[in-house]
């Protein structure tokens, strides 16, 4: 549909918002329920969490998350994210 492209293109072209629109492709439905990206500087992406114990999780399957997020934000022209940081709260929901 002619809408989804200029939607798609509308969007803010920052490495944050490109990460943000790929995160529950990479992250998957259930662990974008729970986190999300928030921040992003200098190729280190922070996520949110709903509790510690997410972020605990997510950080054991950080290099896995991170692969996939790289492989979806690969045709961004975006340098590669060198890192996923995972905090409590801070801005999620």
């Amino acid at each position: 549909m002619a809408l989804e492209g200029v939607v798609g293109r509308a969007g803010p072209a920052t490495p944050l918002a490109r990460a943000q629109a790929a995160w529950g492709e990479a992250a998957g439905s259930g662990l974008a329920a729970v986190a999300e990206p928030v921040s992003e500087r200098d190729g280190v992406l922070t996520v949110a969490c709903e509790s510690a114990v997410w972020a605990q999780e997510l950080e054991l399957l950080s290099g896995d998350l991170l692969a996939r997020l790289n492989a979806a934000l690969a045709d961004s022209g975006d340098p590669q994210l060198a890192r996923l940081r995972f905090v409590v709260g801070s801005g999620f929901n």
